[in-house]
């Protein structure tokens, strides 16, 4: 299938981010999801997205071990994607993936996040559904709050549920939404419960998946989420093709600046019209 075919045929795939801090368990819970699509017969994708190597630019875990399980099942596919130095931690090619796997009739497609805090705010400009995954213990709540992403979930999952201090971060959470406004048919993000290690909560957690998609198409929110991620990601091609630029002229540019011979906007200004 070509590359420029595939939007025409995309469109079908339940978009869901899972992000929140490192050790949350994102990839575990994911494993769990994915059992339960598969219960359900349907096609299942998931594109990890992990740091980048400093010495071979690809990503770090690029093995999935907590979802190895599936690697016969060829309903399933894993994919590990590096983010290339993107702070918010998805690459253009991330995007690319996505819209193929989309054409492709796979009938859910997870993105895990790096999990890296205040730069997982671009996962709500991919996914038709946010999930945010945090933790009892060690300032879970209040570094979401910080960080600015309690606003991007569409659904809160607090993992680990079974360690103390669970029900006060769930009644956190709950004290911030509140704080909120939402307007009349507004989609309330609610707030699970989950053990993903003991599969507690998973059933729950993914029901209202299904039920936030379900007020999107009612909504008639699907296709503006699709102009969206359409935006995003010619940004993201608009940016690294100027970052490639700058790296092609070397110091060029930046010596240009640093001796007063040009302006940083003058600069891109130059680079944007090589382009």
């Amino acid at each position: 299938m070509l590359l420029k075919n595939v939007r025409s045929k995309a469109g079908g795939a339940r978009l869901i981010g899972i992000t929140g801090s490192p050790g949350s368990g994102k990839s575990t819970l994911t494993d769990g999801l994915i059992g339960l699509a598969r219960a359900q017969d349907k096609k299942v994708a998931v594109v990890a997205v992990d740091p980048t190597s400093p010495y071979s630019g690809g990503a770090i875990l690029g093995d999935r071990i907590r979802m190895m399980r599936w690697h016969q099942d060829k309903n399933v596919y894993i994919r590990s994607m590096a983010t290339r130095g993107h702070l918010g931690g998805l690459a253009a090619a991330t995007l690319q993936v996505i819209a193929l796997l989309d054409a492709y009739k796979f009938d859910y497609i997870f993105i895990e996040t790096v999990g890296v805090g205040q730069s997982e705010v671009d996962i709500v400009q991919v996914a038709d559904t946010t999930l945010l995954v945090l933790t009892p213990g060690g300032g879970d709540g209040v570094q979401a709050f910080k960080a600015g992403i309690m606003e991007i979930a569409d659904i809160f999952a607090i993992n680990k549920f079974d360690l103390p201090g669970g029900p006060r971060l769930k009644r956190e959470i709950k004290a911030a939404l509140e704080l909120s406004h939402p307007e009349e048919g507004d989609w309330w993000p609610p707030i699970l419960g989950t053990t993903a290690t003991k599969g507690e909560g998973i059933e729950d957690l993914f029901e209202e998946l299904n039920k936030h998609f379900e007020h999107l198409e009612s909504s008639g929110k699907l296709g503006e989420f699709q102009r969206r991620r359409a935006r995003f990601e010619i940004s993201a091609l608009l940016s690294e093709q100027v970052r490639r630029a700058l790296g092609e002229q070397k110091d060029t540019f930046i010596d240009a600046v640093l001796q007063g011979e040009m302006t940083p906007v003058e600069a891109v200004s130059k680079l944007l019209e090589g382009l």
